[in-house]
């Protein structure tokens, strides 16, 4: 019974440490892809990343001249015939072609990138 009891709580502690290292790479990654862009000016946070096969973020987060905290946050879904996006939330539209080739660019940047800067750290 105690040995049930140890194995189920060193399946949930290895099974938390997944996650964690899970979202360290994942805050990792968005930091990278947020420096594809240029310069990020003081008090400002971008971050773009991969959630998952099918889904890009980029997200900002600044404040403004009046001290009010703005952010913005881009969700685009790659779909088999077409990639739409939605900003904060609101209703989905399609990309156009200069989007859709902007989005294409700066996913093979970023993949690249996270190639360079977090396959040597998986060693």
């Amino acid at each position: 019974m105690i040995k049930k009891f140890l194995t189920a709580v060193q399946k949930q502690k290895a099974e938390r440490l997944e996650v964690n290292e899970h979202r360290d790479l994942l805050r990792a990654a968005a930091t990278i892809g947020g420096r594809l862009f240029g310069d990020i000016p003081a008090g400002h946070r971008r971050e773009f990343f991969c959630l998952d096969k099918n889904t890009w973020i980029w997200h900002e987060e600044w404040i403004d001249s009046l001290s009010n905290r703005q952010v913005q946050t881009m969700r685009y879904d790659v779909r088999p015939d077409k990639i739409l996006k939605t900003q904060d939330g609101s209703s989905y539209q399609s990309l156009s072609d200069t989007e859709t080739q902007n989005l294409i660019t700066a996913a093979r940047n970023y993949r690249a990138a996270i190639r360079a800067q977090l396959a040597p750290l998986a060693v």
